[in-house]
């Protein structure tokens, strides 16, 4: 059985602009849309996908939220099995939860660096750091015809994909199948970047080349190109994203004193990316 991609919807304008997102991507993959709502409480207001902000009071609010985004985005996209459930219990732990069973989590966000964002700390820290799975965070404002729609392929361009590897992650094999993925199926030019220590020679530190070559054999049609920038890639990974597709990054369990976090690098994107952010965990 396929593994969807699924979206958690609360009803606040990123998580509306995400479901889009997720909607384009498992068109895509040829997979079905799961949407969830997770948690006890009720969903923000929202101004529907049908454009009517009349949602019913109550417990009843999510059901409905959830309802009208399924009948939208299943006649927006022809073909695409879209269904939807409520979860119970904590929205971090029910999202980890859904990660499990999908190809890739997918969830709204203003930035992580914005107390007004909806997956703050509280949630999008721990899902992100948490999730078995990929787990893409998508800004209010992205667009989605970013190459994505099969009739615009061939036509212009599409926006590179941009992979942050860090060279102590290799091999990374789950990083690269991911962004070389998301790269051929958009007709993207991938563009990787990598941080080098100050002062360091090239030939003092791993490089990239190695891991890439079996991913480049895979898919021969992904033109590949490399960037070594000196110290953190955070900075020049949020610069990348302003005109990508989407960045990938990945994640490994790190222990701290208040639980797992995502890492430095990671956090830096999150906080400034334009772009959407995958997540991608290693361990």
């Amino acid at each position: 059985m396929s593994r969807p991609v699924t979206v958690g919807l609360d009803g606040s304008p990123e998580s509306v602009v995400a479901a889009d997102w997720a909607a384009h991507e498992a068109a895509l993959l040829g997979l079905p849309l799961r949407l969830v709502h997770a948690g006890d409480q009720p969903p923000h207001d929202w101004v529907p996908f049908a454009g009517e902000a009349v949602p019913p009071p109550g417990a009843d609010r999510a059901a409905h939220l959830l309802r009208e985004a399924e009948a939208s985005l299943a006649r927006r996209h022809p073909g695409l099995r879209v269904t939807s459930e409520q979860l119970a219990g904590r929205p971090a732990v029910a999202l980890v939860a859904a990660a499990r069973e999908a190809e890739m989590l997918v969830l709204g966000s203003r930035g992580l660096g914005r107390a007004a964002g909806y997956l703050l700390g509280s949630v999008a820290s721990a899902v992100v750091a948490r999730a078995a799975r990929p787990v893409v965070l998508v800004r209010a404002g992205t667009g989605t015809d970013d190459g994505q729609r099969p009739e615009s392929r061939g036509a212009v361009p599409s926006p590179d994909v941009v992979l942050g590897l860090g060279l102590h992650d290799l091999p990374a094999d789950p990083l690269l199948a991911f962004a070389f993925e998301a790269a051929a199926r958009r007709s993207a030019v991938l563009r990787i970047v990598h941080g080098r220590k100050p002062g360091a020679h090239p030939a003092e530190e791993a490089e990239p080349t190695g891991a890439l070559r079996p991913w480049q054999d895979k898919f021969p049609g992904v033109e590949v190109t490399q960037e070594a920038v000196i110290g953190s890639p955070g900075p020049h990974l949020v610069d990348s994203s302003r005109d990508a597709a989407l960045v990938v990054v990945g994640r490994r369990n790190r222990a701290a004193l208040v639980g797992p976090h995502i890492g430095p690098v990671t956090h830096q994107v999150l906080q400034g990316a334009a772009a959407p952010v995958a997540v991608v965990p290693l361990d």
